[in-house]
């Protein structure tokens, strides 16, 4: 894989657009610190990125199966509330999927209830792919059948014609096949030309390395590769260049699910305005996305909710 000094837009394609393929679920929460009550809140990866975009002034269009419940209507008012085109989406008649998050000291874990819901019944929209400056994929809608075929499918379409974006995201549920799973999630990081892991990702999906192996590795495949860290920051690596970090900012930690997601909203934003998807960075620019991702986050952290505000002065 290489890189080139500019991503070539090509004829009909929007080069500020995002196209976000995945998820949109709804998560139940802790209701403040009474953990026996539960508040639904619109979530999943994918559409935490595309609010997260759309926040950030990025025009993103997503495409997922939005259930035909209430829980479907509210997270389609969400999404348009916040500026996401959906007129690549669907609304099968089905419900919508739940992820029962149970936030600790060391990270959030879930429970998932998937099976014959809306979500995961994805649109092929393989051939608008062309269209978009860049397509992101991640979360659950990578590895949950019978959405992973089309997120497979367009990722391989994405690396052929653009700047392909892989979160792995990696989930563990007892519904989830462990083992096809990760050779899914492995093959899209190995199409991605941008990939953003945390460091469990990578001990997931590569057990026998550490974590900055992994990212060396990837890198020098001709990727740009960043590692997340939570309160311990984040490093960015490129080809033939030394790694560049930058701390987490310090903020009063009020939540933490979606911070990843405001984390690469953040760097796609950067990505897209500052080098038009060029992903060959020098180590000045390097550290300018990082810082801007690390404030996309902490705007997460420092409050409830998962719809990040965009950094000022950063």
């Amino acid at each position: 894989m290489t890189d080139t000094a500019s991503s070539d837009p090509g004829p009909g394609r929007d080069p500020g657009s995002v196209l976000v393929l995945g998820e949109a679920l709804v998560d139940l929460v802790p209701a403040g610190k009474d953990a026996a009550v539960r508040v639904a809140q619109p979530g999943g990866a994918p559409a935490n990125v595309a609010v997260g975009l759309a926040r950030l002034g990025g025009r993103p269009s997503f495409v997922g199966g939005l259930g035909d419940d209430a829980f479907g209507s509210r997270i389609e008012a969400w999404l348009t509330g916040a500026g996401v085109d959906l007129s690549l989406s669907a609304r099968p008649p089905l419900p919508t999927a739940l992820a029962v998050a149970d936030p600790g000291e060391h990270g959030n874990t879930y429970r998932f209830h998937l099976g014959d819901t809306a979500t995961f019944a994805l649109p092929d929209r393989t051939a608008e792919v062309s269209r978009f400056g860049s397509v992101y994929v991640g979360g659950l809608a990578a590895v949950v059948e019978p959405a992973a075929e089309v997120v497979a499918a367009t990722a391989r379409a994405a690396a052929r014609s653009g700047v392909l974006a892989v979160d792995p995201n990696v989930r563990e549920d007892r519904t989830l096949d462990p083992v096809r799973s990760l050779e899914r999630l492995r093959e899209l990081c190995g199409l991605a030309r941008v990939v953003k892991a945390s460091d469990e990702d990578l001990v997931r999906l590569w057990p026998d390395e550490e974590p900055e192996a992994s990212c060396r590795r990837l890198a020098g495949q001709g990727r740009l590769v960043v590692l997340t860290r939570g309160a311990r920051g984040a490093t960015a690596y490129v080809q033939d260049a030394p790694a560049v970090s930058v701390p987490a900012l310090a903020v009063r930690v009020v939540n933490t699910i979606g911070a990843g997601d405001a984390f690469m909203a953040g760097m796609l934003a950067w990505l897209g305005a500052e080098t038009g998807w060029r992903t060959g960075l020098s180590g000045a620019e390097a550290r300018s996305m990082l810082e801007y991702a690390a404030a996309t986050a902490a705007s997460v952290c420092a409050r409830a909710g998962t719809e990040p505000t965009a950094p000022l002065g950063v």
